[in-house]
């Protein structure tokens, strides 16, 4: 028996009590008794308010009353399922009780909640790895006990189907497949003739044109991200030493014989702007290692370094640690973690990059998924009729979401495929040479107070390269177009611990996986 009045009025306990099973129509007469005492025991200005206080009381108490049958009620459905199930699989199922008297409380309706969907999960959890056993057989040996389980647990037969349909998918999507080689070629030549027709063509490139630098891509069988998911240790790469590939020269190359208008890029490398390729012709939609910018100078201060300035930078954080030589004001990287959104100017460039993609007839997307470039509309004129949008050309190993929708899609290596291409359009290929990258004479140079700021490797100089350092008393750094490459004297040598990696890589992947909670 339990008191339907607060203490203030446990006088009335023997005339306004409730038993723990009742919950049907006699909550009305005790709540008119309950009153009764109240207003004859409490001061006539107290008994609206208690009143009211015990009227909520009593409507609580009924309430949970009436939910815990409801739950009694469930917990004997479920106990006579699971007992029901036991005898069609003996020895599967073990069924769990529910029953027995549960106090009418809060903190019992939220066991017996919890308990409810405990029994709920291991069921199916149990009906799940039976129907799993009995798929894996071949119709022919199946029994007739095991054809009558799949006819009563259709629901969950009809499920694992769909996941095992869904998973060869994802699995084929993963694996990396070449075109023959006279495929390859018919292909790459059906390429090089739209090139020539096109008036506006437009490349986007991912991490796949780098991978011949020994930077590795992210979602590849050897990716950032595809390791990480695996629970592997990431491989670090000097970035420092990496340098332009095959396919980045061709790209450079193409640009100066007028044929590609503007290159966007989702890589940090800065290897395309080390190409010799012009800053106004390139976006880097997810910024660039080797610069740091100062937000407090109007317009925005670029600093090129000839080293990874992501150091101490990571996700939301993106202080370098150093200072603007102007206005003192702190540095931060360019570089777009996942999950952010890119307010810079430059390197990002995205107004060139979606003014490029308004006037584009043709897009090559070279070695990219493709997986974050989708999700850029104001990329591949959505506005447009899909009659009038750009023909799209797509280079990569992998499946990627635009290929139903793309005029050709060649599956191969990027630096094969452009070395094939720039064949058949005849231009040579240039080679990369040190003493032209630009890095070098863009770099703004660091100050003898900054000089041990970083632990990173930096960019080998040419031999020979002479010495433009600024004055280290001045108090702006040099303009950026100036030719100012850094001390020959400084401290060139790598980091002793041996090679290391961008604080961009991989930085992010957490955030794009959903954590499930472990049952």
């Amino acid at each position: 028996m339990s008191s339907l009045c607060p203490p203030s009025v446990s006088h009335t306990r023997n005339t306004a009590t409730l038993s723990s099973g009742g919950g049907g129509g006699g909550g009305g007469e005790l709540s008119d008794v309950c009153f009764q005492h109240v207003e004859q025991s409490l001061p006539e200005h107290h008994r609206p308010l208690v009143a009211a206080a015990v009227k909520g009381f009593l409507t609580r108490r009924l309430m949970r009353t009436e939910r815990v049958e409801q739950l009694r009620r469930t917990a004997k459905d479920t106990q006579q399922f699971l007992q029901g199930f036991e005898q069609q699989s003996p020895g599967r199922v073990s069924p769990v009780s529910c029953g027995g008297d549960m106090e009418v409380s809060s903190r019992t309706e939220r066991k017996a909640l919890e308990k409810e969907k405990m029994v709920q999960r291991e069921t199916e959890r149990k009906v799940f790895r039976l129907v799993t056993g009995i798929l894996k057989k071949a119709e022919g040996e199946r029994t007739e006990e095991e054809e009558r389980t799949l006819l009563l647990h259709q629901e969950a037969a009809e499920e694992l189907s769909r996941r095992k349909v869904r998973s060869r998918a994802l699995k084929r999507r993963r694996e990396e497949v070449c075109d023959q080689p006279e495929e390859q070629r018919t292909k790459v030549s059906q390429l090089a003739e739209a090139i020539k027709q096109a008036q506006h063509l437009v490349v986007y490139t991912g991490a796949g044109i780098s991978t011949a630098a020994s930077i590795p891509d992210y979602r590849g069988p050897n990716g950032v991200w595809t390791k990480l998911q695996k629970g592997q240790a990431v491989s670090m790469s000097d970035l420092g030493k990496a340098e332009p590939t095959l396919t980045h020269m061709c790209i450079n190359m193409l640009h100066t014989e007028k044929l590609v208008k503007h290159v966007v890029s989702q890589n940090c490398d800065g290897l395309h702007l080390r190409s010799g390729l012009p800053r106004h012709a390139l976006s880097e939609l997810h910024g660039n290692m080797f610069i740091e910018v100062c937000t407090s100078c109007t317009p925005a201060r670029e600093h090129l370094r000839v080293f990874d300035v992501t150091e101490r930078t990571s996700l939301h954080r993106h202080g370098t640690g150093r200072r603007c030589s102007c206005c003192a004001g702190d540095l931060r990287d360019t570089i777009v973690h996942f999950g952010e959104r890119g307010t810079l100017e430059q390197p990002l460039n995205w107004q060139g990059a979606s003014e490029a993609a308004q006037r584009a007839d043709v897009i090559l997307c070279l070695g990219s998924s493709l997986k974050v470039l989708k999700k850029y509309a104001c990329l591949w004129s959505m506005n447009r009729p899909p009659k009038r949008r750009p023909k799209l050309y797509i280079v990569n190993l992998q499946w990627t979401p635009k290929d139903y929708s793309a005029t050709l899609k060649i599956n191969g290596k990027c630096d094969e495929v452009m070395k094939l291409l720039m064949k058949d359009l005849d231009i040579q290929i240039p080679l990369y040479n040190k003493a032209e990258d630009p890095i070098f004479s863009l770099a703004t140079p660091l100050r003898l107070e900054e000089k041990h700021s970083h632990s990173r490797s930096l960019i080998a100089p040419p031999a020979g390269q002479k010495d433009c350092s600024p004055d280290p008393q001045e108090d702006c750094s040099p303009d950026p177009q100036e030719d100012c490459s850094p001390d020959p004297q400084e401290d060139c040598s790598p980091d002793p611990q041996g090679l290391v990696q961008g604080g961009w890589f991989g930085r992010g992947y957490s955030k794009a996986r959903k954590k499930k909670k472990a049952v």
